[in-house]
């Protein structure tokens, strides 16, 4: 028994009283006679008395009783165990004594008594029928049993269950009962062994175009290898039918359908196994919404040829080819597409505003893009530092993969006042963006030329990148043109070096006032192995100079009519002789494991000839791979498109065997659906969270309120709870079975929106071991044990049971007895108090002798005065 008060703080009252009659009692109590010391007394015992009872005291009073609360999970998960859990349960009760109470509650989604608590002998009955068993609330469970037990009496609740929770949280409920007498214990359950397999996802496009081939995943759980047979209908309409063998534990299987019509498209997939311990897990059913078809850019090199489009199916798919040097500036032409190929494109004929362009619609407005190698794209093709490079899964640098030569480059760049403006802007750029694809080892030197060379850089090992860079973009323009001397300094200045490449590389607009003798400059050059590319820009520029000096130099001659497409050719110059990017020994790709392109490569990876080096950027998605683990197939999302890189070729001259293949086609067809936008254009979207619920948003955020309906194939209406989360925005609930539910979606504005939503069967059917870091999570916060033997049932318990028993009437009551005493001394005397308790004492008449006595005294008494 142990006496405590509710609120402590309020004993700090008795402090300045305590004082005051501590106070009282150094200064009185010489002059206090036997009465004043009982009531001093008296009246700090009542005034102690009532402080106590302020506080509301209350004695702990031992409970001897105890209770056991057997709590069994029914859910589908552990179906077939409620005859091992009765057995359990009687082989414990023989542990059970006279301070037992018993009871037994189940429960899946809902909680139901199969015994009341009681004191008394039970013998368990046949478990009653458990409704909804497809989900399983641990948390509601526990809640419900805390509610109807004593809460003063010590109780340990022994929980049958797998911990597989599929509503609520335990978690959280676990919380709420810390620092309860209850304990929890678990009894491990998995469900009774037997053959089963189930359907554990099916997924198809959300979205898809009018005659786009679809690609529809399939996996399976199997529980032990087996025969089964596969079914696939699409609107209710059969399309496959197949016959499979299945492997113990996971499978997967794909299908390709390519949809007709526009609208929604509903797939159901089951499966049929003989014997099947589970029906409720054969089936699953997805939602496509097929929109009109698609339409596809590819972009190739001058010729305006392609292999792309005699591989792909292009009655699915509308497809304009074009060449690089016709791309539209302006974005509106580029929206009209749902995918860009670059098919072996070099990126001078593009330009970097094109680039910029292109890149906004990717990253904006969701067109898909994919770049495809060959001799004239990715680094070979000048898109080092681009846009085009920023929105692709790769990099046109090749890190740190093998010896690359060593090199010398001297750029010659012509800075005439016919340069100034967007010329020699773009210009400048150009040769910062060479100077950053140099390594330090390499040596440059930047010449400008006007009437005389200017050495802007001495060309040297290159030991400071931003030095070097902030002299480039410093140079202005003005003076003449005289391109010899210029010329002939570079050629000086390399021959010189023992390098195993040296390149230069001559920009220029207009023409040299000088005639001179190139051809003996460039022979005796070309013994030094020093090679020379030239780039004419503009109308005005000596076009056929420039021609015969790049043959004859071993270099290319570029043609500029577009400013912006300098940077992308000295990409490419710089890129053709600073790195080895071309692959060429044959291998086969290693091929990575989703499923989208993984099902392609079922029967074996055919043989690659070659492929542009590149690195791919962290968060890419590698697809195929090279031995010398260089992405040959990489994807990955850019803003809201969805970008590839290929980095072998069309034709079959580097993909090899890849265009020989019988799935080449459905390699290209799945490459076009995999960049087509992901998104449909919808005044609302609606996602599913991982409760179950789904969250449904107005992305144009012209909706103040959201109003959702739910109704299911049999065209019933269900019931919907509706959560604002904020303007435009709702969580909602829908009670269905597992099927297809359309939701129809309207705001204030009467703005409406249907789709189909799939609801998959429970958690509960699906093949999964007990969840052990639950049941071991549910034990620790509770300090349960996982039992193992029925009689630690009714094992002592841990926690003490006991009872308030209030005293505070009592401690009143005291105080005013005690006050009333007080009053009493005070008012008629100690001895009037305590009289009714003594005899009375016998009465003595007076003497005469006494009379006389006394008489003697008065007498005496006058004589004095």
């Amino acid at each position: 028994m142990d006496l405590r008060v509710d609120q402590p703080l309020l004993l700090l009252i008795s402090l300045p009283i305590l004082i005051y009659f501590i106070w009282i009692w150094n200064k009185d109590r010489k002059h206090w006679k036997k009465e004043g010391l009982v009531v001093f007394f008296i009246r700090l015992l009542a005034i102690l008395c009532l402080i106590l009872g302020l506080t509301n005291p209350y004695l702990l009073m031992p409970i001897k009783e105890e209770q056991v609360v057997f709590l069994i999970d029914r859910s589908a998960s552990v179906q077939g165990t409620e005859q091992q859990v009765s057995e359990w349960i009687e082989k414990s009760l023989d542990a059970q004594t006279d301070k037992h109470l018993v009871g037994v509650y189940s429960f899946a989604e809902n909680f139901q008594s199969e015994i009341a608590l009681t004191n008394e002998d039970i013998k368990l009955p046949v478990l009653s029928p458990m409704d909804l068993p497809g989900n399983t609330d641990i948390a509601k469970a526990l809640q419900l049993s805390t509610g109807i037990i004593d809460p003063n009496k010590a109780t340990r609740i022994v929980l049958f269950t797998d911990g597989i929770e599929t509503s609520g949280s335990v978690a959280d409920e676990l919380m709420k009962m810390t620092g309860s007498n209850v304990t929890v214990d678990v009894v491990e359950l998995e469900r009774i062994s037997s053959e089963d397999v189930a359907i554990t996802t099916f997924e198809t496009p959300p979205v898809a175009f009018e005659g786009e081939q679809q690609q529809l995943n399939v996996e399976l759980e199997a529980t032990k290898a087996t025969n089964a047979e596969l079914l696939l209908y699409q609107n209710d309409e059969l399309l496959s039918r197949e016959q499979v063998s299945l492997e113990q534990g996971s499978n997967s299987f794909t299908f390709r359908n390519t949809s007709k019509g526009e609208g929604l498209l509903k797939y159901d997939v089951q499966v049929i196994v003989q014997g099947d311990a589970l029906i409720e897990n054969n089936k699953l059913t997805s939602v496509t919404n097929v929109e009109s078809s698609p339409r596809l850019l590819i972009v190739t090199n001058e010729d305006a040829t392609t292999n792309i489009t005699q591989v792909i199916d292009q009655e699915a798919i509308t497809t304009d080819v074009i060449s690089a040097s016709s791309l539209p500036y302006d974005l509106s032409n580029y929206l009209a597409y749902d995918a860009i190929i670059f098919d072996n494109v070099p990126g001078h004929l593009v330009g970097e505003q094109k680039m910029n362009v292109i890149e906004q619609a990717v990253k904006n407005f969701g067109t898909g893009f994919m770049m495809v190698g060959g001799q004239n794209s990715f680094g070979l093709g000048g898109y080092f530092k681009t846009p085009i490079e920023k929105l692709l899964p790769v990099e046109m640098e090749v890190k740190g993969k093998q010896q690359l030569p060593s090199l010398g480059l001297i750029i010659v760049m012509d800075r005439s006042g016919s340069m100034a403006g967007s010329k020699m802007e773009y210009a400048k750029e150009a040769a910062a963006r060479s100077v950053e694809m140099l390594r330090d080892d390499d040596y440059l030197g930047f010449i400008a030329f006007d009437d005389r060379p200017w050495q802007i850089i001495e060309t040297e090992p290159l030991t400071d990148r931003e030095d070097a860079v902030e002299k480039i973009l410093s140079v202005g323009a003005g003076g003449g043109t005289e391109i010899y001397s210029s010329l002939a300094q570079a050629y000086e200045q390399l021959q010189p070096l023992k390098l195993q490449r040296k390149h230069i590389i001559l920009l220029t607009d207009g023409q040299s006032s000088s005639s001179n003798d190139y051809q003996t400059l460039i022979e005796d050059g070309k013994e030094n192995n020093i090679t020379v590319s030239t780039v004419a820009v503009g109308q005005d520029a000596d076009r056929a100079l420039l021609e015969s000096l790049a043959e004859m130099g071993g270099g290319t001659f570029y043609e500029v009519q577009d400013e912006s497409t300098i940077p992308a050719i000295m990409s490419t110059e710089t890129a053709i002789i600073s790195r080895t990017y071309i692959e060429d020994n044959p291998f086969y790709p290693t091929i990575y494991g989703d499923p989208t392109w993984s099902s392609l490569f079922v029967e074996g990876v055919p043989q690659m000839n070659a492929y542009i080096a590149t690195t791919a950027k962290q968060t890419t998605n590698v697809i195929a791979q090279s031995e010398k683990e260089d992405p040959v197939l990489a994807e990955w999302m850019y803003g809201l498109g969805r970008t590839l890189a290929f980095t072998s070729d069309s034709t079959g001259a580097w993909s090899g065997d890849f265009a020989r293949w019988n799935n080449w086609g459905d390699f290209w067809n799945t490459a076009v659906s995999r960049m087509l936008p992901s998104y449909s254009e919808v005044p609302y979207t609606i996602q599913k969270a991982s409760d179950g619920s789904y969250t449904v948003t107005d992305p144009s955020g012209k909706s103040s309120f959201i109003e959702v309906a739910a109704v299911n194939e049999k065209g019933e209406e269900l019931e919907v709870s509706s959560e604002p989360l904020a303007p435009g925005k709702s969580r909602v609930t829908v009670e269905s079975e597992p099927g297809l539910v359309f939701f129809r979606v309207s705001n204030e504005q009467d703005a409406v929106y249907q789709a189909g939503i799939s609801i998959p069967y429970s958690e509960e059917y699906k093949v999964q071991q007990p969840d052990v870091q639950k049941l071991q999570l549910i034990t620790n916060r509770t300090g349960g044990e996982l039992l193992s033997e029925p009689a630690e049932a009714f094992r002592d318990m841990d926690v003490t049971s006991s009872e308030k028993q209030p005293i505070r009437q009592m401690l009143i009551l005291i105080a005013i007895i005690l006050f009333f005493i007080d009053i009493t001394i005070r008012r008629f005397g100690f001895k009037q108090l305590i009289l009714p308790f003594k005899k009375p004492k016998k009465v003595i008449t007076p003497s005469t002798t006494t009379k006389s006595s006394n008489m003697e005294k008065l007498v005496r008494e006058k004589k004095k005065r």
